[in-house]
């Protein structure tokens, strides 16, 4: 763990979306009940931070509900955001527990290629073992040599087991062997990777329908996650990704990483309101211990420029 703390890492990694949030909210106080055009403002301020139209017309109406007779200074108007911010994401923050019975846990882990997914998937076994689980790898991405070998690499780092194959191999033989395994040497949790080409939709969806019935002669609860990456950087194409994969794979739940400090946090606020998946953890850096579970209520203070 590095000297800084994980809420400062946290402020870091949303300062952006902070920054821009603060700016646009900068000098809309009011000295008597907000006005319209106030309510208007507030709320072109929250979708141009990204947090989208649906959080930002709930947000206006509960502002607008709300008796500031006194008026409202700027921080007020601050702790009021990061209030109905922390009222949205709340109910989707649900850290990824391992409560699979029988063992093991098999978490599918899909996102486009260069959404940070095996490094993801890296950080989420190091959680795990953190919490004294053991944890074994599967390389279900043979569309690319270079996923292989970097879940390899990976995989040696942190001393656990990992079940690959060929370039261009079956995925579904792979992630068949790497259950058999994992059962018979009683490892907690199975991290399996998938490939994240969105080119052909039929294709992916075909072959993750072909390892879920692997999965399911095996183990019928299995899997047991399927668990989204995605790119902050992203911004709003974050939300189409999670749109297409609920589709074609059934996401359960979404980790949010590469929130580095250029990120456009607020697209996770815009993810929670619009689609109610749980947000299982949050990566805020390239350091193995930078993935975290979600915290609902340091995320909306920080987004909203009061944590400090």
């Amino acid at each position: 763990m590095s000297g800084e703390s994980w809420s400062d890492r946290v402020f870091g990694g949303f300062r952006a979306t902070s920054d821009r949030l603060a700016t646009n909210l900068g000098g809309i106080v009011s000295k008597t009940k907000l006005t319209e055009a106030q309510l208007d403002d507030i709320e072109d301020a929250l979708i141009m931070s990204d947090l989208g139209p649906s959080a930002a017309a709930r947000i206006r109406e509960r502002l607008a509900a709300g008796r500031f007779d006194s008026g409202l200074d700027e921080q007020a108007l601050r702790e009021l955001v990061a209030e109905e911010i922390a009222a949205i994401l709340r109910p989707v923050a649900k850290p990824l527990d391992i409560v699979a019975f029988p063992r093991p846990q098999v978490i599918l882990v899909i996102g486009v290629n260069g959404s940070g997914k095996t490094t993801t998937i890296a950080k989420l076994a190091h959680l795990f073992q953190e919490q004294d689980y053991s944890v074994m790898l599967a390389a279900g991405d043979t569309f690319r040599a270079a996923a292989i070998g970097q879940l390899k690499v990976w995989a040696d780092r942190l001393g656990v087991p990992i079940v690959s194959g060929a370039e261009g191999g079956d995925p579904a033989s792979i992630v068949f062997d790497a259950v058999k395994e994992a059962t018979a040497t009683g490892i907690d949790a199975l991290i399996v990777d998938t490939a994240g080409r969105l080119q052909n939709k039929r294709e992916l969806m075909d072959e993750l329908a072909k390892v879920r019935r692997v999965l399911g002669r095996l183990n019928a609860e299995a899997p047991h996650d399927v668990v989204l990456v995605l790119d902050a950087t992203n911004g709003q194409n974050a939300l189409q990704q999670i749109e297409i994969f609920k589709e074609v794979a059934g996401v359960t739940g979404l980790i949010m990483t590469k929130l580095d400090g250029t990120a456009r946090g607020g697209v996770l606020v815009a993810a929670a309101e619009q689609y109610g998946l749980p947000i299982h953890a949050i990566g805020v850096g390239e350091k193995i211990d930078d993935l975290r579970p979600f915290d609902p209520d340091l995320v909306a203070k920080v987004i909203a420029g009061v944590y400090r």
